[in-house]
C-alpha cells in the first residue's frame, strides 16, 4: 500500500514540474519523455551537444554575457523565457549586509540590475569558526542554481574537511570546489538543485524528498554526511549551468584566496591594489593547453563556442570525459590557491562578480573604496554606492548591465598581536601565488592607476 502511495504522489508531482514547462517543451523536443526511474524530465547532455532538440536550438542564440547556453529546464527561470536577457528597466533594489568580529568588518550588496533574473549569489560567515572567517561571490551562468548551491555548502564543505581540522585550509577549500561537482549529480544533487530553483522545481523536489529517502547504510560513507538517495533521478549527471567562485578565507594574520572564474578578490596594501585571483579565461596559454588536450576547441574566445570561462562549477557537458580526472576536464573547477600573510599595511580585500570589473579597474576601486571611506563608515554603504556608479544608463554597450555582488572586508588594526614575531610588510613581501599553482603565474601584481 504504501508503495501505491508512493507511486501516486510522484506522479502528481512530476505531473505539476511537467505542467510548469508546457510552453517550452511542448512540440520541442522530440526526445522528451516524462520522469521514469531510468530517465530525466529533459533532453540528455548528449542530446544537447550531439542531437539538438529544435526547442533550445532557438535559445543557442541568445547567450548571456557569460556565454553559457541557457538551455537547462532545470534553470530556467519562467519570466527569463518571456523577456529575453535585459529587463526594460534594471531593478536597482539592493539587498545589503553588515557584520564584524573582533578582527575585521564586512559590508555586501547586490543587485540584480539590467538582467531579467538574478544568478549571483553570496556567503558571509565573520564567524565560520571561532578563528576563522569565510567570504565567498558565486557569479552563476545559465541559471541561478549552481551559484545558489554553492553558496549553501561549500563554506561547510571547508569546514568539514579532514584538512581543515589539520590546519591546512588550501587543500581543504580546493578539494571543497571539487566535492561541488560531485555532490550535484544523483537524485540528491537533482534534488537540492531543483529545491533552489523556481517554484514548480522547488515543490517537486521537496515532494521527491519526501518520497525517496537516503538508502540505508550508505549516509556515513562520507564525512560529510551527504547520503545517497535512490529515485527517478539517480543517473542525472550534473547540471547544465555553472557558477564562478571567488572565496576568501582569513585565519589570524593569514589570509586564503581560492578562485574558479572570472570573479576577483583584491587587495589594498597602502592604497595598492594587488590582484589576488586570476580571470580564468579560455585564451589563457595554460587553460587553452587543457581545454585542447582534454577535446574540447576554443572559437571566439569560447570553450567549444560557448562557455567564456576556462574554470567553473557545474558545466557538467565540459566535465564529460571518463578517462581524464577532474581536474584535466575541458571545463574544471580546480581553483587556484593563493595564501598571503596579512599585516598592518592591509586595508581592506574586495571581492566581486564580473559585473563590477567589467566596468572598473582594480586599482579604480581600491582608489574609489578609500575615497568613499573618508565619508561613509558602514561598508555596505560603500558597496552599494560602488553598485550605483557601475550600473549603465542604457543596455546599448551591455557593459554596466550585469548582476553585481560586492563584499568590502576591512581590517581591523593592529592586524598582527605584539607576540607575532615577523609580521612587518615589506617590498619583497607582496601577495605572490603559492608554487602549488600549477601554472606558476604571478597574479598578485600592482595595477596600474587608471586617469579617469
Amino acid at each position: 500500500m504504501i508503495f501505491i502511495c508512493r507511486d501516486v504522489i510522484y506522479i502528481i508531482s512530476s505531473s505539476l514540474w511537467i505542467s510548469g514547462r508546457t510552453h517550452f517543451w511542448t512540440g520541442a523536443c522530440s526526445n522528451f519523455s516524462a520522469p521514469t526511474s531510468s530517465s530525466k524530465a529533459f533532453c540528455s547532455v548528449e542530446s544537447r551537444q550531439f542531437r539538438p532538440c529544435r526547442g533550445i536550438t532557438q535559445r543557442e542564440r541568445e547567450r548571456d554575457r557569460a556565454g553559457h547556453v541557457i538551455a537547462d529546464p532545470l534553470e530556467l527561470p519562467d519570466h527569463q523565457e518571456k523577456m529575453g536577457v535585459y529587463l526594460s528597466t534594471p531593478k536597482t533594489e539592493k539587498i545589503s549586509e553588515d557584520g564584524e568580529n573582533h578582527q575585521l568588518r564586512f559590508g555586501q550588496s547586490s543587485m540584480q540590475g539590467w538582467r531579467a533574473s538574478m544568478e549571483d549569489a553570496h556567503a558571509a560567515y565573520p564567524d565560520l569558526d571561532s578563528t576563522t572567517s569565510f567570504f565567498g561571490v558565486y557569479d552563476g551562468h545559465g541559471g541561478k542554481v549552481v551559484a545558489k548551491f554553492c553558496a549553501k555548502f561549500l563554506h561547510q564543505q571547508v569546514l568539514k574537511g579532514e584538512d581543515y581540522a589539520a590546519g591546512d585550509i588550501g587543500t581543504s577549500v580546493k578539494k571543497a570546489f571539487f566535492r561541488m561537482d560531485e555532490m550535484m549529480r544523483g537524485q540528491r544533487g537533482w534534488r537540492e538543485l531543483a529545491i533552489l530553483g523556481d517554484k514548480i522545481n522547488k515543490f517537486s523536489g521537496m515532494i521527491e524528498g519526501l518520497i525517496w529517502s537516503p538508502r540505508g547504510g550508505n549516509a556515513n560513507d562520507r564525512l560529510d554526511n551527504w547520503a545517497f538517495e535512490e529515485g527517478p533521478h539517480s543517473d542525472f549527471s550534473g547540471p547544465t549551468s555553472g557558477s564562478t567562485a571567488c572565496v576568501a578565507i582569513v585565519r589570524n594574520n593569514q589570509l586564503v584566496v581560492a578562485n574558479a572564474g572570472d570573479s576577483r578578490c583584491v587587495i589594498s596594501r597602502n592604497g595598492q591594489a594587488y590582484n589576488l585571483s586570476r580571470d580564468h579565461k579560455p585564451d589563457l596559454e595554460a587553460e587553452k593547453e587543457r581545454i585542447m588536450k582534454a577535446g574540447g576547441f576554443i572559437h571566439a574566445g569560447r570553450v567549444n563556442g560557448s562557455l567564456s570561462l576556462a574554470r567553473a562549477i557545474g558545466d557538467m557537458e565540459f566535465k564529460q570525459n571518463k578517462f581524464l580526472p577532474a581536474d584535466k576536464q575541458i571545463v574544471t573547477a580546480n581553483p587556484d590557491i593563493n595564501i598571503v600573510e596579512l599585516c598592518d599595511d592591509d586595508d581592506f580585500i574586495v571581492l566581486a562578480c564580473d559585473g563590477i570589473w567589467d566596468c572598473m579597474s582594480s586599482q579604480q576601486l581600491v582608489d574609489f573604496i578609500h575615497e568613499q571611506l573618508k565619508s561613509e563608515n558602514k561598508l555596505s554603504t560603500v558597496c552599494e554606492r560602488v553598485l550605483d556608479r557601475c550600473l549603465a544608463p542604457s543596455t546599448i554597450t551591455g557593459e554596466g548591465c550585469d548582476n553585481m555582488t560586492m563584499i568590502l572586508v576591512q581590517f581591523k588594526k593592529p592586524i598582527c598581536s605584539p607576540e607575532q614575531a615577523g609580521c612587518q610588510c615589506s617590498s619583497s613581501s607582496n601577495p605572490s601565488v603559492l608554487e602549488e599553482n600549477p601554472e606558476n603565474i604571478e597574479v598578485a601584481v600592482p595595477q596600474q592607476r587608471d586617469e579617469k
